[in-house]
């Protein structure tokens, strides 16, 4: 076989490159112990001074991303008789690279350092509207972040939507047009089963949440479940916070946060088998992209998939409860005294329309993203203003749910999305329920008693399946190609609506 010969030329490049890609993945990770610091740790009189200093440092690596030399690299490198040349993970990293390139070159970077200031400073103007049920506090700065997303999403460019270019961002390749029908067809098969249940379903015993469970027993259980379901705690941590997130600082430490309430015991315990979803991806990413640009997920729908699939598919599932329902007990005798194990799969499982999408069940959180998405759409779009969202909100709560807040803090201001500019991520949540749906099909394809392995807490040989087709790949391949190399199709919502369907005729004896 004729051995491929790399020009001079091309291997100082590739060298440049190299370095180049380094030094922005150490700024990015620097990034990420500030923002995780600034949500956990920091004091309030600090964080205004504390977000000019990451919007400065944001703004350094945004400068990397676009400069000259980075263009020159990419251009160099994607000659085509240059790239047919690269190996798999360089062609992977330079397709990174030059996507973001291409789309945010003609950024000014004196507007990016305001962007990155204001959502900064934004997340604490967030936390205490939120907390003071105060929209008005929070709506300067959501103006401003709306204004700004709409001209960016104009220099990314777009082909049928604005939104678009704003969906690339967390799903690169989705667009409106692709995923409307996806959302139309679970959306209208969740809305009939929701009726059914409502209907017809057998009442659950929902009631025994409805009272105290000491906040340092739930400390206590999580840190006993997070080791057993695969997360390394020598390689990462668990804190609280006022909205649940994971953080990635390196491969190596992995922040995982959560919020515990003293009456709802569910809110703390299955968001922390939720960010650990997204906790045991970034651990188990192959060590060789470390410090590159390959060393973080596919994408956030895919990283949705990892977070929703552990939570849900694996942490709601009877099976699990089968093995952990004894502990919990024993952290909580007297509060779960009364009820048996199916009792408590079928209590954890309620489905109630509700206020609070990370508290919502599997069947009605879908409709939460769905509400979320069409506002986005209208935003960007300019058919509705950022003032308008109190009254858009609860309209479309009582349309979709049945159920219309009280407060902002339990309606518009719920979620730390916008305030940190993240529009266009929420859709990356049902994505995940799909993607998920997809995977676990095929997990148990390649192992049919996947599901005793979880009543055994043998959880080590399923994250072994997860990291040897999906996590060790970080962002080598595309979610699109991803997804079709773990499970032989593209996208399909038909398996998300056959696995509710069936899940919920047997918890509800439909």
């Amino acid at each position: 076989m004729e051995q491929k010969v790399i020009d001079p030329v091309v291997q100082k490049a590739l060298v440049q490159f190299k370095n180049l890609d380094e030094k922005i993945t150490h700024f990015s990770s620097i990034i990420g112990l500030a923002d995780w610091d600034q949500k956990v740790m920091a004091p309030k009189k600090g964080r205004s001074i504390f977000a000019k200093a990451t919007g400065t440092l944001r703004t350094e690596i945004f400068k990397l991303s676009v400069s000259q030399e980075m263009g020159d690299l990419l251009a160099e490198l994607m000659l085509p008789e240059n790239f047919e040349l690269l190996d798999a993970v360089t062609k992977a990293k330079v397709r990174e690279y030059s996507a973001y390139y291409q789309k945010s070159k003609s950024i000014p970077a004196d507007l990016f350092q305001e962007y990155s200031i204001l959502t900064a400073q934004a997340n604490d103007a967030w936390e205490e509207a939120r907390e003071n049920n105060d929209f008005a506090r929070f709506l300067p700065y959501l103006e401003k972040i709306v204004d700004y997303k709409r001209k960016f999403a104009e220099i990314y460019g777009y082909v049928d939507h604005p939104y678009d270019a704003l969906l690339d961002e967390f799903e690169p390749g989705l667009t409106v047009k692709t995923l409307d029908p996806l959302f139309a067809k679970l959306r209208d098969s969740s809305v009939k089963l929701l009726e059914r249940i409502q209907k017809h379903g057998t009442k659950t015993q929902a009631e025994i949440f409805d009272q105290s469970f000491a906040i340092e027993q739930q400390k206590e259980c999580n840190r006993f479940i997070l080791p057993i379901i695969g997360f390394d705690l020598e390689a990462g941590r668990l804190d609280e916070t006022v909205h649940p997130f994971a953080q990635t600082v390196n491969t190596g430490d992995v922040r995982l946060t959560t919020r515990y309430l003293e009456r709802n015991v569910r809110s703390a315990l299955f968001g922390t088998i939720h960010e650990a979803g997204h906790g045991i991806y970034e651990q188990h990413i192959n060590p060789e992209f470390e410090e590159s640009v390959l060393q973080s997920g596919a994408s956030f729908g895919i990283h949705e998939s990892q977070s929703r699939f552990l939570e849900n598919m694996v942490g709601r599932s009877k099976e699990f409860w089968k093995f952990f329902y004894p502990k919990l007990q024993e952290y909580f005798p007297k509060q779960l005294e009364s009820l048996s194990v199916d009792e408590f799969y079928r209590a954890v499982n309620t489905v109630q329309p509700s206020f609070i999408r990370v508290e919502a069940d599997e069947l009605t959180y879908n409709l939460h993203i769905m509400l979320r998405y069409e506002i986005e759409k209208a935003l960007v779009s300019g058919e509705i203003e950022a003032k308008d969202l109190p009254t858009v909100w609860n309209q479309k709560m009582q349309d979709y749910l049945g159920v219309t807040p009280s407060t902002d803090s339990e309606g518009v201001l719920q979620d730390v999305h916008w305030s940190f500019g993240g529009i266009g991520y929420f859709p990356s949540y049902s994505l995940g329920n799909l993607y998920a749906a997809q995977i676990l099909r095929t997990i148990q394809k390649d192992i049919p008693d996947f599901y005793s392995h979880i009543e055994n807490g043998r959880f080590d040989l399923i994250q072994e399946w997860l990291k040897e087709n999906i996590h060790q790949y970080g962002k080598l391949y595309t979610p699109n190609e991803l997804i079709v190399k773990v499970t032989g199709e593209e996208l399909n919502a038909e398996y998300l609506v056959e696995y509710l369907e069936k899940k919920y005729t047997e918890v509800y004896g439909l």
